[in-house]
Protein backbone atom coordinates (compact mmCIF):
# COMPACT_ATOMS: atom_id res chain seq x y z
CA UNK A 1 0.00 0.00 0.00
CA UNK A 2 1.38 3.11 -0.99
CA UNK A 3 0.93 6.24 2.10
CA UNK A 4 1.43 9.94 1.62
CA UNK A 5 2.06 11.99 4.99
CA UNK A 6 1.81 15.44 4.45
CA UNK A 7 4.11 17.30 6.89
CA UNK A 8 7.64 15.65 8.41
CA UNK A 9 7.63 17.12 12.10
CA UNK A 10 7.34 15.00 14.70
CA UNK A 11 4.08 13.57 13.93
CA UNK A 12 4.39 13.05 10.56
CA UNK A 13 7.44 11.44 10.51
CA UNK A 14 6.88 8.91 13.77
CA UNK A 15 3.48 7.82 11.32
CA UNK A 16 5.66 7.53 8.32
CA UNK A 17 7.96 5.08 10.70
CA UNK A 18 4.71 3.53 11.68
CA UNK A 19 3.33 2.64 8.17
CA UNK A 20 6.90 1.66 6.79
CA UNK A 21 7.50 -0.66 9.37
CA UNK A 22 3.81 -1.96 8.45
CA UNK A 23 5.46 -2.89 4.84
CA UNK A 24 3.68 0.27 2.90
CA UNK A 25 5.58 2.14 0.58
CA UNK A 26 5.72 5.79 2.27
CA UNK A 27 6.31 9.61 0.86
CA UNK A 28 6.92 12.04 3.37
CA UNK A 29 6.53 15.53 2.31
CA UNK A 30 7.34 18.81 2.88
CA UNK A 31 7.77 22.16 1.80
CA UNK A 32 11.45 22.35 4.10
CA UNK A 33 13.93 20.11 2.70
CA UNK A 34 15.66 20.83 6.10
CA UNK A 35 12.37 19.42 8.03
CA UNK A 36 12.81 16.55 6.16
CA UNK A 37 16.65 15.98 6.30
CA UNK A 38 15.81 16.60 10.01
CA UNK A 39 12.96 14.18 10.24
CA UNK A 40 15.20 11.39 8.41
CA UNK A 41 18.13 12.21 10.51
CA UNK A 42 15.75 11.41 13.79
CA UNK A 43 14.29 8.02 12.32
CA UNK A 44 18.12 7.05 11.55
CA UNK A 45 18.88 7.68 15.34
CA UNK A 46 15.92 6.07 16.48
CA UNK A 47 16.41 2.93 14.54
CA UNK A 48 19.83 2.27 15.53
CA UNK A 49 18.21 2.95 19.23
CA UNK A 50 16.18 -0.07 18.99
CA UNK A 51 18.95 -2.01 17.71
CA UNK A 52 21.17 -1.49 20.57
CA UNK A 53 17.96 -2.31 22.84
CA UNK A 54 17.66 -5.35 20.85
CA UNK A 55 14.21 -4.39 19.96
CA UNK A 56 15.41 -5.05 16.26
CA UNK A 57 18.40 -6.04 13.76
CA UNK A 58 20.20 -4.22 11.07
CA UNK A 59 18.51 -5.58 8.16
CA UNK A 60 14.81 -4.11 9.35
CA UNK A 61 16.28 -0.94 10.38
CA UNK A 62 17.86 -0.87 6.20
CA UNK A 63 14.17 -2.22 5.32
CA UNK A 64 12.14 0.56 7.37
CA UNK A 65 14.10 3.06 6.00
CA UNK A 66 14.24 2.19 3.02
CA UNK A 67 10.07 2.01 2.64
CA UNK A 68 9.94 6.26 3.08
CA UNK A 69 11.19 8.41 0.41
CA UNK A 70 11.57 11.98 1.11
CA UNK A 71 9.69 14.37 -1.03
CA UNK A 72 8.92 18.46 -1.54
CA UNK A 73 5.90 18.68 -3.74
CA UNK A 74 2.91 17.72 -3.00
CA UNK A 75 2.12 16.06 -6.64
CA UNK A 76 4.57 13.67 -5.65
CA UNK A 77 1.97 11.68 -3.61
CA UNK A 78 -0.17 11.16 -6.49
CA UNK A 79 -0.14 7.44 -6.66
CA UNK A 80 -1.15 7.15 -2.61
CA UNK A 81 -3.95 4.69 -1.30
CA UNK A 82 -4.24 6.87 1.79
CA UNK A 83 -2.87 10.31 2.75
CA UNK A 84 -2.25 11.44 6.60
CA UNK A 85 -1.97 15.15 6.94
CA UNK A 86 0.04 15.97 10.03
CA UNK A 87 0.78 19.81 9.69
CA UNK A 88 -0.32 22.94 11.14
CA UNK A 89 -3.92 23.46 13.13
CA UNK A 90 -5.24 25.95 11.32
CA UNK A 91 -8.98 25.13 9.26
CA UNK A 92 -8.14 27.14 6.18
CA UNK A 93 -4.21 26.01 6.04
CA UNK A 94 -5.72 22.17 5.57
CA UNK A 95 -8.58 23.16 3.29
CA UNK A 96 -6.14 24.96 1.28
CA UNK A 97 -3.68 21.74 1.23
CA UNK A 98 -6.90 19.37 0.73
CA UNK A 99 -7.95 21.03 -2.16
CA UNK A 100 -4.70 20.81 -4.07
CA UNK A 101 -3.85 16.95 -2.96
CA UNK A 102 -7.04 16.40 -4.74
CA UNK A 103 -6.20 17.32 -7.85
CA UNK A 104 -3.70 15.34 -7.79
CA UNK A 105 -4.52 11.94 -6.61
CA UNK A 106 -6.84 9.25 -7.66
CA UNK A 107 -10.30 9.17 -6.91
CA UNK A 108 -10.31 5.81 -5.22
CA UNK A 109 -7.34 7.92 -2.45
CA UNK A 110 -8.28 8.34 1.17
CA UNK A 111 -7.65 11.68 2.19
CA UNK A 112 -6.74 12.31 6.22
CA UNK A 113 -6.39 14.52 8.60
CA UNK A 114 -4.32 14.00 12.20
CA UNK A 115 -6.19 16.81 13.80
CA UNK A 116 -6.67 16.61 17.55
CA UNK A 117 -9.50 19.18 17.96
CA UNK A 118 -10.79 20.59 14.21
CA UNK A 119 -14.08 19.58 12.37
CA UNK A 120 -13.50 16.52 10.24
CA UNK A 121 -16.93 17.89 8.02
CA UNK A 122 -15.22 21.45 7.90
CA UNK A 123 -12.01 19.62 6.53
CA UNK A 124 -13.80 17.75 4.02
CA UNK A 125 -16.06 20.37 2.36
CA UNK A 126 -13.05 21.55 0.92
CA UNK A 127 -13.02 18.31 -1.11
CA UNK A 128 -14.94 17.61 -4.64
CA UNK A 129 -15.54 14.18 -2.71
CA UNK A 130 -16.06 14.94 1.04
CA UNK A 131 -16.47 10.85 1.54
CA UNK A 132 -13.22 10.14 0.96
CA UNK A 133 -11.86 11.85 3.72
CA UNK A 134 -12.10 11.04 7.71
CA UNK A 135 -10.02 11.84 10.77
CA UNK A 136 -7.20 9.53 12.04
CA UNK A 137 -6.00 10.92 14.84
CA UNK A 138 -2.82 9.25 16.07
CA UNK A 139 -1.10 10.21 19.99
CA UNK A 140 2.26 11.39 20.48
CA UNK A 141 4.92 9.83 20.39
CA UNK A 142 2.94 7.90 17.90
CA UNK A 143 5.13 4.82 17.18
CA UNK A 144 4.66 4.36 21.19
CA UNK A 145 1.33 5.20 22.21
CA UNK A 146 -0.92 2.39 20.73
CA UNK A 147 -4.64 4.12 20.62
CA UNK A 148 -5.71 6.03 17.45
CA UNK A 149 -8.73 7.72 17.25
CA UNK A 150 -10.92 6.99 14.10
CA UNK A 151 -12.93 9.96 13.04
CA UNK A 152 -15.59 9.72 10.75
CA UNK A 153 -17.41 12.97 9.39
CA UNK A 154 -21.07 13.00 8.46
CA UNK A 155 -19.85 13.05 4.60
CA UNK A 156 -17.47 9.98 5.55
CA UNK A 157 -18.36 6.96 3.34
CA UNK A 158 -18.95 3.28 5.25
CA UNK A 159 -16.60 1.78 2.86
CA UNK A 160 -13.80 4.56 3.69
CA UNK A 161 -14.40 4.24 7.60
CA UNK A 162 -14.35 0.32 7.10
CA UNK A 163 -11.19 0.93 5.11
CA UNK A 164 -9.17 2.85 7.83
CA UNK A 165 -10.27 0.77 10.58
CA UNK A 166 -8.50 -2.11 8.77
CA UNK A 167 -5.48 -0.35 8.07
CA UNK A 168 -4.71 1.38 11.40
CA UNK A 169 -5.23 -2.37 13.45
CA UNK A 170 -2.94 -3.95 10.70
CA UNK A 171 -0.43 -1.15 11.75
CA UNK A 172 -1.02 -3.64 15.21
CA UNK A 173 -2.42 0.06 16.66
CA UNK A 174 -5.47 -0.10 18.75
CA UNK A 175 -9.03 1.70 17.14
CA UNK A 176 -11.43 4.26 18.97
CA UNK A 177 -14.20 5.28 16.92
CA UNK A 178 -14.94 8.79 17.92
CA UNK A 179 -17.97 11.19 16.56
CA UNK A 180 -16.85 14.52 15.16
CA UNK A 181 -17.17 16.64 18.26
CA UNK A 182 -14.74 18.98 19.23
CA UNK A 183 -11.55 16.99 21.25
CA UNK A 184 -13.61 14.02 19.79
CA UNK A 185 -12.89 11.38 22.95
CA UNK A 186 -9.48 11.78 24.52
CA UNK A 187 -8.82 15.68 24.37
CA UNK A 188 -12.85 16.17 25.62
CA UNK A 189 -12.76 13.86 28.29
CA UNK A 190 -9.30 14.75 29.63
CA UNK A 191 -10.24 18.74 29.86
CA UNK A 192 -11.00 17.87 33.88
CA UNK A 193 -7.48 16.49 34.81
CA UNK A 194 -6.16 19.82 34.20
CA UNK A 195 -8.99 22.29 34.44
CA UNK A 196 -10.32 21.22 37.52
CA UNK A 197 -6.73 20.78 38.91
CA UNK A 198 -5.86 24.58 37.63
CA UNK A 199 -9.25 25.41 39.82
CA UNK A 200 -8.21 23.72 42.72
CA UNK A 201 -4.74 25.83 42.76
CA UNK A 202 -6.63 29.06 42.31
CA UNK A 203 -8.68 28.05 45.01
CA UNK A 204 -5.41 27.89 47.14
CA UNK A 205 -6.71 24.77 48.51
CA UNK A 206 -3.13 23.26 47.04
CA UNK A 207 -0.21 24.20 45.41
CA UNK A 208 1.03 21.87 42.50
CA UNK A 209 3.32 19.58 44.17
CA UNK A 210 0.40 18.69 46.44
CA UNK A 211 -2.38 18.12 43.86
CA UNK A 212 0.37 16.16 41.29
CA UNK A 213 0.98 13.86 44.29
CA UNK A 214 -2.75 13.13 44.90
CA UNK A 215 -3.12 12.10 41.46
CA UNK A 216 0.13 10.02 41.83
CA UNK A 217 0.00 8.13 45.30
CA UNK A 218 -3.81 7.94 45.77
CA UNK A 219 -5.00 7.35 41.98
CA UNK A 220 -1.75 6.09 40.55
CA UNK A 221 -1.31 7.80 37.50
CA UNK A 222 2.30 8.15 35.78
CA UNK A 223 2.21 11.95 35.54
CA UNK A 224 0.23 14.73 37.87
CA UNK A 225 -1.78 17.33 35.32
CA UNK A 226 0.82 20.06 36.65
CA UNK A 227 3.84 17.97 35.56
CA UNK A 228 1.98 16.71 32.41
CA UNK A 229 1.24 20.40 31.46
CA UNK A 230 4.89 21.24 31.86
CA UNK A 231 5.44 18.13 29.27
CA UNK A 232 2.66 18.95 26.47
CA UNK A 233 3.83 22.75 27.06
CA UNK A 234 1.67 25.40 28.71
CA UNK A 235 0.97 26.79 25.25
CA UNK A 236 -0.30 23.44 23.68
CA UNK A 237 -2.35 22.69 26.16
CA UNK A 238 -3.59 25.97 26.59
CA UNK A 239 -4.76 26.60 23.29
CA UNK A 240 -6.44 22.80 22.87
CA UNK A 241 -8.34 23.74 26.03
CA UNK A 242 -9.26 27.53 24.37
CA UNK A 243 -10.10 25.44 21.43
CA UNK A 244 -13.01 22.98 22.71
CA UNK A 245 -14.07 25.80 24.79
CA UNK A 246 -15.14 28.23 22.19
CA UNK A 247 -16.24 24.90 19.66
CA UNK A 248 -18.72 24.07 22.83
CA UNK A 249 -20.33 27.35 22.80
CA UNK A 250 -18.56 28.20 25.60
CA UNK A 251 -19.52 25.90 27.85
CA UNK A 252 -18.17 26.56 31.66
CA UNK A 253 -17.17 22.52 32.25
CA UNK A 254 -14.20 23.62 29.64
CA UNK A 255 -13.45 27.53 30.53
CA UNK A 256 -9.65 27.89 30.24
CA UNK A 257 -7.84 29.21 33.18
CA UNK A 258 -5.90 32.53 33.81
CA UNK A 259 -3.24 30.63 35.67
CA UNK A 260 -2.37 28.38 32.74
CA UNK A 261 -2.83 31.37 30.08
CA UNK A 262 -0.37 34.17 32.55
CA UNK A 263 2.22 31.07 32.62
CA UNK A 264 1.91 30.47 28.53
CA UNK A 265 2.20 34.53 28.04
CA UNK A 266 5.16 34.72 30.43
CA UNK A 267 6.63 32.22 28.36
CA UNK A 268 6.86 29.70 31.68
CA UNK A 269 5.76 26.39 29.29
CA UNK A 270 7.48 23.63 30.84
CA UNK A 271 10.30 21.39 29.77
CA UNK A 272 11.11 22.91 26.58
CA UNK A 273 11.53 26.16 28.29
CA UNK A 274 12.94 25.00 31.37
CA UNK A 275 10.16 27.11 33.69
CA UNK A 276 6.59 25.68 33.83
CA UNK A 277 4.62 24.68 37.09
CA UNK A 278 8.15 23.44 37.72
CA UNK A 279 11.67 23.66 37.07
CA UNK A 280 13.74 22.19 35.14
CA UNK A 281 17.42 21.70 34.21
CA UNK A 282 19.26 21.98 30.63
CA UNK A 283 18.32 18.15 30.27
CA UNK A 284 14.62 18.65 30.62
CA UNK A 285 14.89 17.01 33.72
CA UNK A 286 12.87 18.57 36.40
CA UNK A 287 14.32 20.07 39.32
CA UNK A 288 13.10 18.67 42.63
CA UNK A 289 10.29 20.90 44.14
CA UNK A 290 10.71 23.00 47.08
CA UNK A 291 7.77 22.29 49.69
CA UNK A 292 7.62 22.33 53.02
CA UNK A 293 3.88 20.75 53.75
CA UNK A 294 4.12 17.58 54.55
CA UNK A 295 1.89 14.32 52.74
CA UNK A 296 -1.96 15.40 54.11
CA UNK A 297 -3.26 11.79 53.59
CA UNK A 298 -6.71 12.81 54.09
CA UNK A 299 -6.48 16.13 51.76
CA UNK A 300 -5.21 13.96 49.00
CA UNK A 301 -7.77 12.08 48.99
CA UNK A 302 -10.47 14.75 48.50
CA UNK A 303 -8.90 16.73 45.74
CA UNK A 304 -7.84 12.87 43.87
CA UNK A 305 -11.57 12.26 44.18
CA UNK A 306 -12.53 15.73 43.47
CA UNK A 307 -10.55 15.63 39.62
CA UNK A 308 -11.97 11.51 39.38
CA UNK A 309 -15.13 12.27 39.58
CA UNK A 310 -14.89 15.43 37.11
CA UNK A 311 -13.38 13.14 34.65
CA UNK A 312 -16.27 10.35 34.94
CA UNK A 313 -18.96 12.60 34.62
CA UNK A 314 -17.05 14.24 31.51
CA UNK A 315 -16.87 10.26 30.45
CA UNK A 316 -20.34 9.82 31.25
CA UNK A 317 -21.23 12.76 29.07
CA UNK A 318 -19.49 11.71 26.11
CA UNK A 319 -21.25 8.01 26.34
CA UNK A 320 -24.73 10.06 26.86
CA UNK A 321 -24.04 12.30 23.93
CA UNK A 322 -23.30 8.96 21.54
CA UNK A 323 -19.77 10.56 21.33
CA UNK A 324 -18.09 7.14 21.41
CA UNK A 325 -19.16 3.59 22.71
CA UNK A 326 -18.27 2.48 26.42
CA UNK A 327 -15.41 0.53 25.47
CA UNK A 328 -13.42 2.91 23.10
CA UNK A 329 -14.06 6.08 25.61
CA UNK A 330 -12.26 3.60 28.26
CA UNK A 331 -9.60 2.24 25.78
CA UNK A 332 -9.34 5.75 24.23
CA UNK A 333 -8.19 6.67 28.23
CA UNK A 334 -6.03 3.80 29.07
CA UNK A 335 -4.32 4.07 25.58
CA UNK A 336 -4.46 6.95 24.79
CA UNK A 337 -3.37 8.88 27.79
CA UNK A 338 -2.22 6.00 29.88
CA UNK A 339 -4.68 6.41 32.82
CA UNK A 340 -4.79 3.78 35.09
CA UNK A 341 -7.82 2.78 34.64
CA UNK A 342 -11.01 3.15 32.19
CA UNK A 343 -13.06 6.30 33.99
CA UNK A 344 -16.09 4.57 33.43
CA UNK A 345 -15.12 1.42 34.74
CA UNK A 346 -14.09 3.31 37.22
CA UNK A 347 -17.38 4.94 38.29
CA UNK A 348 -17.97 1.15 38.14
CA UNK A 349 -15.97 0.60 40.82
CA UNK A 350 -16.75 3.75 43.47
CA UNK A 351 -20.14 3.18 42.76
CA UNK A 352 -22.91 5.57 40.57
CA UNK A 353 -24.72 7.12 43.53
CA UNK A 354 -20.69 8.19 44.69
CA UNK A 355 -20.28 9.72 41.47
CA UNK A 356 -23.58 11.59 41.91
CA UNK A 357 -23.46 12.56 45.45
CA UNK A 358 -19.92 14.17 44.72
CA UNK A 359 -21.20 15.92 41.54
CA UNK A 360 -24.01 17.30 43.25
CA UNK A 361 -22.00 18.49 46.34
CA UNK A 362 -19.98 20.19 44.23
CA UNK A 363 -22.43 22.52 42.13
CA UNK A 364 -24.32 22.83 46.27
CA UNK A 365 -21.37 24.22 47.28
CA UNK A 366 -20.28 26.44 43.82
CA UNK A 367 -23.78 26.87 42.24
CA UNK A 368 -21.50 26.55 38.69
CA UNK A 369 -22.80 24.93 35.43
CA UNK A 370 -19.71 23.62 35.78
CA UNK A 371 -20.51 21.15 38.47
CA UNK A 372 -23.74 19.99 36.75
CA UNK A 373 -24.17 15.82 37.07
CA UNK A 374 -24.26 14.06 33.67
CA UNK A 375 -27.81 12.88 32.67
CA UNK A 376 -26.92 9.83 32.55
CA UNK A 377 -25.09 9.26 35.70
CA UNK A 378 -28.61 10.70 37.40
CA UNK A 379 -30.68 7.84 35.13
CA UNK A 380 -27.72 5.14 35.56
CA UNK A 381 -28.34 6.08 39.50
CA UNK A 382 -32.47 5.93 38.97
CA UNK A 383 -32.61 2.77 37.12
CA UNK A 384 -29.53 1.11 39.48
CA UNK A 385 -27.41 0.60 36.31
CA UNK A 386 -23.67 -0.05 36.14
CA UNK A 387 -21.27 1.00 32.64
CA UNK A 388 -20.07 -2.77 32.01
Amino acid sequence: MNIGIIGSGTMGSGIAQIAATAGCQVKLYDTNQQALDKSKKALDKILARLIEKGRIVSEEKERIEANIDYVNHLKDLADSDLTIEAIVENLEIKQAVFEELESYVSQDCIIASNTSSLSIASIAASLKKPERCIGIHFFNPAPLMKLVEVIPAIQTSNSVLESVVKIISDWKKTVAIAKDTPGFIVNRVARPFYGEALRIYEEGVADFATIDRSLKSVGGFRMGPFELMDFIGNDINYTVTETVFTAFYFDPRYRPSFTQKRFAEAGYLGRKSGKGYYNYDENGLMLVPETSKSPNEKLEQQLFDRVLVMLINEAADALFLNIASAEDIDTAMTKGVNYPKGLLSWADERGINWCVEKMDDLYNEYHEERYRCSPLLRKMKTESKTFF
